[in-house]
């Protein structure tokens, strides 16, 4: 079936569900807090800069950056995070979640279109549509290319 797509799946906030397309994930590795370098002047769902594989990759925090609160509250410097790695156009960027869940095929058919009222303007922004799995829970479907187009970002780089 070709509307059938691979979409890694996590959590958003506490009880938000969100998948993102596999075709522009690079990786996902766990980061140290200690071993993000800070940036001054940058919206605080920055992060940082990560020493990823000999280059300068920026982190940030995606529950922030979608009007979540952050995932850094009432966490400790030392705690490890699930870094997700995104590529587009040859660019990287990675971004920080709460909990992975799996890999998970969506046939992309039943993705509905987000109507104005179904999400936040902050996330609507980023997100492709939504769908509603087995469990009946709504999941989002981000767009890695609005998150990594964001105006937000294009300023820094």
């Amino acid at each position: 079936m070709e509307s059938q797509q691979k979409f890694l799946g996590f959590t958003l906030g506490n009880n938000d569900k969100a998948v993102i397309s596999l075709q522009h994930i690079t990786e996902v590795l766990q980061v140290s807090l200690a071993d993000i370098c800070g940036v001054p002047q940058m919206p605080s769902c920055i992060l940082g800069i990560y020493n990823w594989r000999g280059e300068m990759l920026w982190l940030v925090d995606l529950e922030e950056m979608l009007g979540y609160p952050s995932l850094l509250q009432g966490v400790n410097f030392l705690s490890k995070m699930m870094a997700v790695i995104l590529e587009i156009d040859g660019k990287n960027m990675g971004f920080l979640v709460r909990n992975l869940m799996d890999i998970e095929w969506v046939d992309t058919e039943q993705i509905k279109l987000p109507g104005a009222d179904v999400f936040s303007p902050k996330v609507s922004a980023f997100t492709q549509g939504y769908f509603i799995n087995t469990l009946e829970e709504m999941v989002f479907n981000l767009d890695a290319a609005a998150i990594m187009k964001s105006p937000m970002w294009t300023s820094q780089h």
